[in-house]
């Protein structure tokens, strides 16, 4: 049995939402198609406070948004306004160019409100790099779940434990929301080429060692392994196929050729992007 290797994420703050990042980092890029990954801290927000993430652009991924707490409005430039709530998938696909706003809706501002969540990106393939951008919604209901013997999972997005989410991934992907009530086991087989896990909270052994809360532990490729809940935890696992070929990642864009990253940072810096409707507020180009 190989060690798996363990990421510690970096403390960060998104427009004032506290986050931990495992994904990008100097010891792993990615995790099949997964190039980043935000876990949403807990936070509670006073009355007339709550996320408010500007405009702002993407090319080159898919965005997926999974909440456990509170709720999210996901608006943008191809006119979707949709209310994302917790065990909802918000999955965006940048492609060519894409601009989007996601903050908290305008009566839980009012009243105040809770917001715990995941925000994840998936690089594109190559051919799947260009062209129009896509949005869709996924109600939880719409996700399948397996419950059984004190192990539940639900597929977020993608294929494993002999269930198929319906959110339409580009590629080979594994995306899995798993609970696990105290001294329950699951096995991990190895259907997917690269595989991680994140603990979310409780206490929980691999294959007889313990596993640190808010790590990315990066599982050994072609070997199965065992989870033991120790106490009731939860945790997601992500995964699928190789990228085919690097990604270089720069701000919100991610792309197969440094050309395209460029392009991008030119046509956002200059005002040539798609708009989100009712939208003038913007996140502006880093320097």
């Amino acid at each position: 049995m190989s060690s798996p290797l363990v990421i510690r994420p970096r403390a960060e703050s998104v427009e004032g939402q506290p986050i931990l990042r495992p994904l990008p980092s100097a010891q792993c890029r990615s995790v099949g198609p997964f190039v980043f990954f935000d876990h949403m801290l807990e936070t509670d927000y006073a009355p007339g406070r709550g996320m408010d993430i500007r405009q702002h652009p993407h090319i080159g991924l898919s965005t997926l948004t999974y909440l456990f707490e509170g709720e999210i409005q996901h608006k943008d430039s191809l006119g979707s306004d949709q209310r994302v709530r917790p065990g909802d998938v918000s999955w965006m696909t940048a492609r060519g160019g894409v601009a989007h706003v996601e903050r908290t809706p305008a009566e839980l501002l009012a009243e105040g409100s809770r917001l715990h969540g995941l925000q994840v990106w998936l690089a594109s393939p190559r051919e799947h790099e260009q062209g129009e951008p896509s949005y869709s919604h996924h109600p939880a209901a719409s996700l399948p779940v397996s419950d059984n013997l004190g192990v539940r999972i639900c597929m977020i997005a993608g294929t494993g434990f002999c269930l198929a989410s319906p959110v339409p991934v580009l590629s080979p992907t594994l995306y899995a929301h798993v609970r696990m009530q105290p001294a329950t086991t699951l096995l991990v087989p190895d259907e997917h080429a690269q595989r991680a896990l994140y603990l979310l909270d409780g206490e929980l052994l691999l294959n007889d060692e313990d596993v640190e809360p808010c790590s990315l532990v990066v599982l050994p490729e072609g070997e199965a392994v065992t989870l033991y809940a120790e106490g009731e935890c939860q945790l997601v696992l992500i995964g699928g196929a190789a990228l085919d070929g690097p990604r270089r990642m720069n701000w919100n864009f991610v792309a197969s050729d440094p050309e395209l990253i460029e392009q991008a940072r030119a046509r956002w810096a200059a005002g040539d992007w798609p708009v989100v409707p009712g939208e003038k507020g913007r996140i502006e180009l880093p320097r």
